[in-house]
């Protein structure tokens, strides 16, 4: 069973708490998810809009989780780069795999708002080679005593920070995106990628995924030492009716805040493909029953081998969110781990660390495996060898 849990918050105010309630409300969430058993909670950087916009520094968040957890891993789903100066991503994100005890999983991407640009004066059009000379800083600070660094964009020399990571040479790298050219670069940093169920049919993430498997293989990396995690929106109830007015009423909420906020258009409830979204597995919701089985299309449809969930939705009151997760724990996780099996190929086999290839650890550590320090989850789940997963 490879199960996280995705936070992008949805805040109305007519529905949602206010923020002080609102916060302390997401991080009951987050223990719930640790005791229950998801392995990796993520939180996401949005900036000056109610979509995502109530949290704009994920490494706040992380912190604050990391006080009230124990086990879970905490991700950042994601750090917008190129809009920072990355030793202070660097700092910030080394201070949570510290205080986690070695539990940060680092996710970054480019960033999907024009005005998160225009706000913190960054030129969107130098976003790609800002993103990909941060990352390899970021990498440098916490791979390296010291480091110097002539680029682009910075340069310094001599430079340490302190702490650096638990996770040595880094934490885990995870990288967000849909194309070929940011998931091929993905591989060829040897991150690990993250993808979205509800943006994009399944079809879609083919090229993309062939990328960054190609790029794993240009880095001298197996594609089942690391991992591709689809972000599914999930909502369940015991009345099958039920959760269809809720989760149909919220998913609206949520499509039509996200349309306005990144200017894609305007959202039209009337021409949405309810029934084609969740019969493919794009969109999950129901009963127990009715999940698993739309949970089997996802496993049929897309390529992934980490389901992340998301339940704090569209303004769903939090009691509701609370109940909706221990039922998912309760009634769908032990029946999904049986009805994922039926998908298992022959030759699938366990996570293990990949071998040492001789490539130096300068170069962004690409050769290094993904480790989950003295807090390791992920060693007991059997991957298919192309990824598709074997498990919800």
């Amino acid at each position: 069973m490879r199960l996280h849990m995705h936070l992008l918050p949805t805040y109305f105010p007519d529905l949602d708490p206010p923020f002080d309630e609102f916060y302390q409300n997401i991080l009951e969430q987050v223990e719930l998810a640790d005791e229950l058993g998801w392995d990796c909670f993520w939180f996401t950087e949005h900036h000056f809009a109610l979509y995502g916009g109530p949290e704009p520094n994920p490494a706040v968040f992380l912190a604050a989780a990391a006080a009230r957890t124990q086990r879970i891993h905490l991700g950042s789903a994601i750090s917008i780069l190129p809009l920072h100066h990355p030793i202070t991503i660097a700092e910030d994100y080394a201070m949570v795999d510290v205080l986690s005890k070695g539990r940060l999983e680092f996710g970054m991407g480019l960033g999907n708002t024009g005005r998160d640009f225009d706000v913190h004066g960054v030129n969107r059009e130098e976003s790609r080679p800002r993103f990909h000379e941060a990352a390899e800083i970021v990498s440098k600070a916490w791979a390296n005593e010291r480091f110097s660094h002539n680029g682009q964009f910075w340069t310094f020399d001599d430079v340490t920070i302190s702490p650096r990571p638990v996770q040595q040479p880094h934490p885990p790298l995870w990288v967000a995106g849909h194309s070929e050219d940011s998931l091929g670069w993905a591989g060829r940093l040897g991150a690990s990628v993250m993808t979205v169920s509800h943006p994009y049919p399944p079809e879609h993430y083919t090229t993309g995924l062939a990328a960054w498997r190609a790029g794993l293989a240009e880095a001298g990396i197996s594609p089942r030492d690391r991992h591709c995690k689809l972000h599914v929106r999930v909502w369940v109830d015991e009345n099958g009716e039920r959760a269809k007015e809720v989760a149909e009423a919220t998913l609206a909420r949520y499509d039509a805040i996200s349309f306005s906020t990144r200017g894609v258009g305007t959202y039209d409830a009337s021409t949405y493909d309810w029934k084609g979204m969740l019969e493919s597995g794009r969109n999950v919701y129901g009963n127990p029953d009715q999940c698993l089985k739309a949970l089997e299309a996802t496993m049929r449809n897309f390529d992934f081998d980490i389901l992340s969930t998301t339940f704090n939705f569209g303004g769903i009151p939090h009691p509701e969110v609370l109940k909706g997760v221990r039922l998912f724990a309760k009634e769908i996780m032990p029946r999904s781990a049986r009805s994922s099996a039926a998908w298992s190929r022959p030759g699938t086999r366990r996570f293990s660390r990949p071998r040492a290839n001789g490539r130096p650890e300068a170069a962004l550590a690409r050769a290094n495996p993904v480790s989950f320090g003295p807090h390791e989850r992920y060693s007991a789940m059997a991957l298919t060898p192309d990824c598709r997963a074997s498990v919800i």
